[in-house]
C-alpha cells in the first residue's frame, strides 16, 4: 500500500509541475495579445486618390498626400485613419476670412460684455442722445443771447452814426466779441448736431448686432 501511494503522490506532483508550467506559460504570452493587436492597428501604408481618382500608397506621407487628403492602412490594407486635405495655397486664401471672422467674434464678446442685450443698448442710446441734446438746447439758447446782444450793439453803433458821432472804441470791441462769439457757438453746436448723429447711428448699429445675436 505505501509504494501504491508513493507512486500515487509522485504523479500528482509531476502534473502539478506540468500545469504550472503552462500557467507560467500562459502569463508570459498575455502581454503580447495586445501588442499584436497595437502591431495590427499601426499605420503602415498610406494611400491618396489624385484628380484622377487614381490610388497611390506608399510607407509615409508626401506633401501629395497632404494636399488630395490620404487614408492611413494597417498592415492588411484596413483604413484606420483618415486625414482630410490642406492645400497651403487655399489656406493662404481663407486667411483674411478667418481674420475677418475672429475680429468679428472678438467684436461681438465686446458688445456682449457691455451690454449683455440689445434693451440695454437701447436705454444707454436714449441717454446718450438726451444728453446731448440738452447741451445743444444749452447752445442754441446762448447763441440766441449773443444774437439779441449784437442787435442792441449794432443799434448803439447805427446810433453814434446817425449823429455823426464816432464809434466808441468798447462798443468797436463789443461787436468784435460778439461776433467772434456768435461763430463759435455756431461751430459748436454743428459739431454737438454731427456728434448726435455719429452716437444715433452707431448705437443703431450695435443694437442691430446684438439683436442678430439674440
Amino acid at each position: 500500500m505505501s509504494t501504491f501511494f508513493a507512486k500515487s503522490l509522485a504523479v500528482k506532483l509531476k502534473q502539478n509541475k506540468q500545469s504550472l508550467k503552462l500557467g507560467m506559460l500562459a502569463l508570459l504570452l498575455l502581454p503580447s495579445a495586445p501588442l499584436m493587436a497595437d502591431s495590427q492597428n499601426k499605420a503602415v501604408w498610406y494611400r491618396y486618390y489624385d484628380q484622377h481618382g487614381v490610388a497611390n500608397i506608399s510607407s509615409n506621407v508626401t506633401p501629395n498626400h497632404i494636399r488630395h487628403g490620404y487614408e492611413a492602412l494597417d498592415r492588411n490594407m484596413q483604413v484606420i485613419q483618415r486625414a482630410r486635405p490642406y492645400n497651403t495655397e487655399t489656406d493662404i486664401k481663407k486667411a483674411p476670412q478667418r481674420a475677418a471672422q475672429a475680429y468679428q467674434m472678438e467684436s461681438d464678446q465686446r458688445l456682449k460684455n457691455a451690454y449683455t442685450n440689445s434693451q440695454t443698448a437701447i436705454t444707454k442710446r436714449n441717454n446718450a442722445l438726451a444728453h446731448i441734446k440738452k447741451q445743444i438746447i444749452f447752445q442754441q439758447e446762448q447763441l440766441k443771447q449773443l444774437q439779441n446782444d449784437r442787435i442792441t450793439f449794432k443799434r448803439q453803433e447805427m446810433e453814434y452814426l446817425r449823429k455823426v458821432k464816432p464809434v466808441p472804441a468798447q462798443l468797436k470791441t463789443n461787436l468784435d466779441n460778439n461776433l467772434k462769439n456768435i461763430e463759435l457757438k455756431k461751430d459748436m453746436i454743428q459739431s454737438l448736431q454731427t456728434s448726435y448723429r455719429n452716437t444715433q447711428a452707431e448705437y443703431d448699429r450695435i443694437i442691430t448686432r446684438l439683436k442678430a445675436l439674440e
